[in-house]
């Protein structure tokens, strides 16, 4: 749905601001790993195959912000979920650490996919990377979120973070991608910091 022009600058952006903020943020990234590493026993990093652009796989990276086992549980959890449907969160999920709550709060545990992005494998902006068990169960509307890259934040992380369930987030994003502007992408860069300091919808 995005014209040439606009991949083109959209990745030309994804490639500078991506490459300047793995500097800025190395020393915080840095802390922030020392802190996971000090808090539980385990990985620092989370690697989980997600699907992005037309439904291709991707190794997608975050900070580890639950107990090493923690797939081991997910059934559980979600059978006790607040949130109903496909893609739903737990608050105060108990697999979370204590480090990983506060990574979790400020989304610090999101910044080692600006490495994502910097592959191509992500943008800055767009859909959330899905989980492969969501997406194998889809109907074909959800699917068309899948025609842009998926995003470090987007129109989710604005307008509810993990508050919103799976069909009212697919409704913002297609939303996104059938109204997409440069201009956009930048409106939401610009709303994404306000968004994590107020704290709604983080889980």
């Amino acid at each position: 749905p995005l014209r040439f022009q606009q991949r083109l600058i959209k990745r030309a952006m994804d490639i500078v601001i991506s490459l300047v903020g793995l500097v800025l943020t190395s020393p915080l990234l840095v802390l922030a790993a020392a802190a996971v590493k000090l808090d539980s026993r385990g990985p620092v990093f989370f690697v989980q195959e997600r699907v992005g652009l037309g439904g291709r796989r991707f190794r997608m990276v975050k900070l580890r912000t639950m107990v090493p086992d923690a797939e081991a549980h997910l059934e559980a959890v979600l059978a006790h979920s607040a949130l109903q449907g496909l893609a739903s969160k737990m608050p105060n999920d108990p697999r979370v650490t204590r480090v990983g709550r506060w990574l979790r709060r400020w989304s610090v545990d999101e910044l080692p996919q600006l490495w994502n992005v910097l592959r191509g494998e992500m943008s800055l902006v767009g859909p959330r990377p899905e989980e492969v068990r969501v997406v194998e169960r889809y109907s074909d509307w959800h699917r068309r979120r899948l025609a842009v890259p998926p995003g470090l934040t987007g129109p989710m992380q604005v307008a509810g973070r993990g508050a919103l369930d799976l069909d009212a987030r697919v409704r913002l994003e297609l939303e996104y991608i059938e109204h997409y502007s440069v201009w956009r992408d930048l409106e939401i860069l610009a709303r994404t910091l306000p968004a994590v300091v107020s704290g709604r919808g983080a889980l």
